[in-house]
């Protein structure tokens, strides 16, 4: 094997090896595995409060009760008084694609329509009460205050039972997209009352829209004490308590501070008490039906005669755009909640980098050309690093012509090919892994980059220019629409032709690479030599289904990357060869 092929190779095993180092030295902790009767101190055992509202809500009828309207400058929606379910909210700032007059966004659907999603309030009985007791989620509640929820006016419902236990919800909602609920008790009985408030978001099956890629989390997040978990949805089907068989569910205690919810890519439901209020987390999966949900159970309260009590829980249900989480965790004290957007292992670089991006973009005003500023930026920031690699680069290249006469001499006999290759780099004066430590410290970086760019929300329906009006979205030319002149589309990403037409980025990424292989010494195997020929083809076959954003990002590097090291090269001797990758001119000589 080529000494420099030798040096790429390892330094991405390195490179995998930091990464499982850094997960088998730093595991995510496990949550411990609690009795939640013991947390909520309550007659009725946890679990089967759990089924219990898992059938209520499966015996929910249709809604018959009036709405009530949800109307803020971002959001757009209702309440549905069957439960007090705040089950009908659309973005009204984001569409579900790029076409004129194309639906908005609806983050939370009914449970009578397809991949319902929802948020719902109840209480859990104490000892001496029932379920027909407290409010859950086929109670009807009536409005007594306000009419339409918007910033400044909210709403309040209320819901008495038989024994004089009155009830109320209290729905407050902010400019972005903040709710506030607050959960009320008064006893106008004449017994001592003992219940448990809780906020619930339930999704009814797997989003239809859902990645499952390794590189951007979708699923359940919880904040608890601290300490972030992220699981997948399969992994909450996997989770078991007790054996049950019928309700897998994980119980985290939460002592201060904390939240949860269900992510998506670019939208997030949570959950969150007040700061400082203990609760409970659980996170489950209801076989039967399909339905994820997790919960926040909040500790009893006790209501003697003529007592009331109230809890407040504030429910984010909108896009993770970086300002405004970062806002709400530092004005309302909501911990770690920036790291709703998944940041991934490399946090400590996906945080700064994303802040420049967005500094850069503030700038620009367009997401494509600032993209390309930034990748120009940290090649810059680097460029002391691969200076070094290039300046190896380039002396093993001008020592090509003997490296391959070596070989030819040995033959077969890699024993004798490699002391000869030895004496060779000690005559020269050549270290062929001079070029592995830069390049391995500038994997984490752009693979940081390339998260940000997967990631993060203001990527998505960004324009550049002309056709690419989408830089989340796979590239819209091809040789199929004369790469966007003709006024129809390409094919479908989902289509067999997709492989067969790809996009003008594509192909500049394909002879972009092409062109930075180049610059590299030729490999001496013939196997290695047909996979560094064919390689930036099948990438580019690869890469075309891509959102054109990241295609783009590969792009700018592969070129600036090229630009430097043939730069670099040139200033230390090394002509390269584009067309051949063999001739090499030494400065003062042919």
């Amino acid at each position: 094997m080529n000494d420099q092929n030798r040096n790429l190779l390892l330094a991405f095993a390195l490179s995998l090896l930091v990464l499982v180092g850094w997960m088998w030295m730093f595991p995510p902790p496990e949550p411990p595995v609690q009795d939640p009767a013991e947390v909520a101190e309550l007659a009725a055992d946890a679990d089967e409060s759990a089924r219990a509202m898992g059938e209520a809500e499966a015996e929910a009828p249709e809604a018959e009760l009036p709405r009530i309207e949800i109307d803020t400058p971002r959001l757009t929606g209702s309440i549905n008084l069957m439960g007090g379910r705040i089950d009908d909210l659309s973005l009204k700032d984001y569409r579900e694609t790029v076409e004129p007059g194309a639906d908005i966004v609806q983050l939370l659907k009914p449970e009578a329509q397809p991949e319902a999603f929802y948020a719902l309030y109840g209480w859990r009985p104490g000892r001496d009460m029932g379920w027909d007791d407290v409010p859950g989620a086929t109670t009807p509640w009536q409005l007594i205050e306000g009419s339409r929820l918007s910033p400044g006016s909210p709403v309040m419902l209320e819901w008495v039972n038989a024994a004089g236990l009155r009830f109320t919800q209290r729905f407050e909602v902010d400019e972005n997209y903040m709710f506030t609920v607050t959960q009320g008790v008064e006893n106008t009985g004449d017994v001592t009352a003992r219940m448990a408030p809780y906020g619930l978001l339930s999704r009814h099956g797997e989003p239809s829209d859902l990645e499952n890629f390794f590189i951007s989390h979708e699923g359940f997040i919880e904040v608890a004490d601290g300490r972030l978990n992220e699981d997948s949805y399969r992994n909450v089907r996997n989770f078991s308590v007790h054996d049950q068989e019928r309700t897998n569910a994980r119980v985290t205690d939460v002592t201060e501070n904390g939240w949860l919810g269900i992510s998506d890519k670019y939208w997030m439901a949570m959950l969150a008490p007040q700061p400082g209020q203990s609760f409970t987390a659980v996170s489950r999966y209801i076989p039967g039906r399909d339905v994820y949900q997790t919960r926040a159970d909040l500790p009893t309260i006790t209501v003697g005669p003529g007592e009331r009590d109230q809890v407040r829980t504030m429910l984010f249900a909108g896009a993770k755009e970086w300002t405004v989480i970062r806002n709400y965790e530092s004005d309302l004290g909501i911990d770690r909640f920036i790291d709703a957007i998944d940041w991934g292992w490399f946090f400590f670089l996906t945080k700064p980098i994303f802040a420049t991006l967005y500094f850069i973009n503030g700038i620009i005003g367009n997401m494509g050309w600032s993209i390309i500023t930034l990748t120009l930026l940290i090649k810059a920031v680097l460029l002391p690093l691969a200076w070094k690699s290039y300046v190896s680069m380039a002396k093993m290249k001008e020592l090509q012509p003997e490296m391959m006469a070596i070989k030819e001499r040995a033959g077969d006999d890699r024993q004798v090919m490699q002391q000869e290759m030895m004496k060779l780099y000690k005559e020269k004066k050549v270290n062929p892994a001079a070029g592995c430590l830069p390049i391995l410290l500038q994997i984490p970086i752009f693979f940081s980059l390339y998260k940000v760019i997967f990631v993060t929300i203001d990527l998505r329906h960004a324009p550049w220019f002309g056709v690419f009006n989408d830089l989340s979205a796979p590239d819209p030319t091809s040789i199929f629409n004369f790469f966007g002149w003709l006024p129809w589309a390409a094919p479908h990403p989902d289509s067999f032709l997709s492989l067969i037409f790809i996009g003008i980025l594509p192909i500049l990424l394909g002879v972009s690479m092409w062109l930075q292989m180049k610059l590299n010494p030729t490999p001496t195997e013939p196997i290695q030599q047909a996979v560094m020929t064919w390689m930036p083809w099948i990438f580019m076959f690869m890469l075309g289904w891509f959102a054109s954003g990241l295609v783009l990002y590969w792009i700018a590097n592969n070129v600036i990357t090229f630009t430097q090291q043939y730069s670099i090269m040139a200033m230390n001797g090394s002509r390269p060869d584009l067309l051949g990758n063999i001739g090499v001119k030494k400065k003062g000589k042919g």
